[in-house]
């Protein structure tokens, strides 16, 4: 079953700053929800290992992600694939783009599309896009959280 998603969210950062997090194996495995491993296996790929639930589906995924398409500091294309067991699998990728946000910031646009296959494309579509945008959103909150300044005041 294939799905799309896109959109864009400001960050309280400048744009060499988001690059450098984009980039950065601990902010990204502390903003990925359910992330349990991120390492790097090379110039331009990590393995990861994510425990996610969709629906009544609860599987840890075990794979691969790719960067390409590198233009530092504007964007990049991440692609990967991962294996959850008889959950299924997931397979996908997105072109991130950054931009300078009017009044400061770095507003970074994302077109995603994906697959996924096994137990859980029969949850159904609506239910999966459903879960694709919770977990992009809290994967928004959680990167932007670790580009705020250490020591800073949350907001009121």
């Amino acid at each position: 079953m294939a799905m799309t998603m896109n959109g864009a969210v400001t960050l309280p950062a400048d744009r060499a700053k988001v690059w450098e997090a984009l980039n950065d194996p601990e902010i990204l495995k502390r903003s990925i929800p359910g992330c349990q491993e991120l390492e790097r296996t090379g110039d331009n790929g990590f393995a990861a290992v994510a425990k996610l639930s969709v629906g009544p589906v609860k599987a840890t995924f075990k794979g691969n992600v790719t960067l390409s398409d590198i233009d530092a500091p504007n964007g990049y294309t991440i692609s990967g694939e991962g294996q959850g067991g008889v959950a299924g699998f997931a397979k996908g990728g997105a072109k991130v783009r950054l931009e300078d946000a009017e009044g400061g910031g770095t507003i970074l646009n994302y077109d995603v599309e994906a697959q996924v296959g096994g137990k859980i494309a029969q949850l159904g579509g609506r239910l999966i896009n459903g879960v694709a945008k919770k977990y992009a959103d809290e994967f928004f909150a959680n990167f932007a959280k670790a580009l705020e300044p250490e020591g800073a005041a949350p907001a009121a």
